[in-house]
């Protein structure tokens, strides 16, 4: 039998470690009340102290959806985020990303606005994606430049509201962010047969969510690399964990993105697992990580 694929950073090793305390590796086999509690759980687990002198506002877009404003210290730019946070949509809120949304606001010097949509199974596909399209549209309506951002499932939310968006003729949109997105790749082959094991996050995982999700296969807004045409769309930067199934779909869609004259940054982590930004404050290429996607967010807002 072939060996798991592991990194060898201890940092990482620790981090995944940890999570495994918190959020067992078969958990996606449990109640989904329980999944949501444990990984609940885990991100408290890593949390930081907020930025000082940030602020916070809860609010609701069209009467029903959750978002929350992050206001940082020092603005220096009109242009906005929106940030989708992961979790196979199925898990994750506003508080899951709390920290994360607060330091990507306060590192870009820019109001960041953080959507809590519905989640899966009790709303399938494609409430998720209408709930982040509803509040992209809310966002450009007053004229402001966007930067869409997310993580795993956020970032496939994220690319396929910047799909929608061009394909409706939305303007506004100057940038997207995609952090180790799920892209809608075929579970046989490349990175998820070599990394179908791998730690945090494995191929039958993958699999699990979409069954749960149950989003049409061939639609591009649920699944990017399908789209035929990806000419025309925002300047993408994209990241990804070297050891994760999701790999490939990042690599791919970087490579396509070139392909149609789009400008792209990717960088693949060669020591990072699935969700490594919650470990920026144990490892090193974690930590690197972090700092790069800030950046790459500080360019399309205009603060570098």
């Amino acid at each position: 039998m072939q060996p798991k694929p592991f990194p060898s950073e201890p940092g990482i090793l620790a981090f995944h470690k940890r999570c495994e305390e918190f959020y067992p590796a078969d958990g996606v086999d449990v109640l989904i009340e329980q999944q949501r509690r444990w990984y609940d759980a885990l991100c408290a687990e890593f949390d930081a102290p907020s930025p000082e002198g940030l602020t916070r506002q809860d609010e609701l877009v069209g009467g029903r959806i959750p978002v929350r404003r992050y206001r940082p210290v020092e603005i220096a730019t009109q242009t906005r985020i929106l940030y989708i946070h992961g979790g196979g949509c199925v898990v994750g809120s506003l508080e899951s990303h709390d920290a994360i949304c607060a330091e990507i606001a306060h590192a870009a010097k820019a109001e960041l606005v953080s959507v809590d949509y519905r989640l899966a199974p009790e709303h399938v596909w494609p409430a998720a994606f209408d709930d982040c399209f509803e509040v992209l549209t809310w966002l450009l309506a007053d004229g402001r430049p966007l930067v869409v951002a997310g993580d795993s499932a956020g970032g496939n939310l994220a690319a396929g509201i910047a799909l929608k968006a061009k394909a409706e003729a939305v303007g506004g949109i100057v940038g997207q962010v995609l952090i180790y997105p799920g892209l809608g790749g075929d579970l046989k082959s490349g990175s998820y047969a070599e990394m179908a094991e791998a730690p945090g996050l494995s191929t039958a995982d993958v699999r699990h969510y979409r069954d749960v999700l149950k989003a049409p296969p061939e639609n591009a807004f649920a699944h990017p690399l399908k789209a035929d045409d990806l000419s025309g769309l925002p300047s993408a930067y994209i990241t990804s964990a070297h050891f994760d199934p999701l790999r490939d779909d990042a690599a791919v869609y970087a490579e396509r993105l070139f392909a149609a004259g789009v400008n792209v940054t990717y960088r693949d982590e060669p020591q990072m697992i699935h969700a490594w930004m919650r470990a920026r404050f144990m490892s090193e290429g974690a930590q690197e990580g972090f700092r790069q996607i800030c950046l790459g967010v500080r360019g399309f807002v205009g603060t570098l």
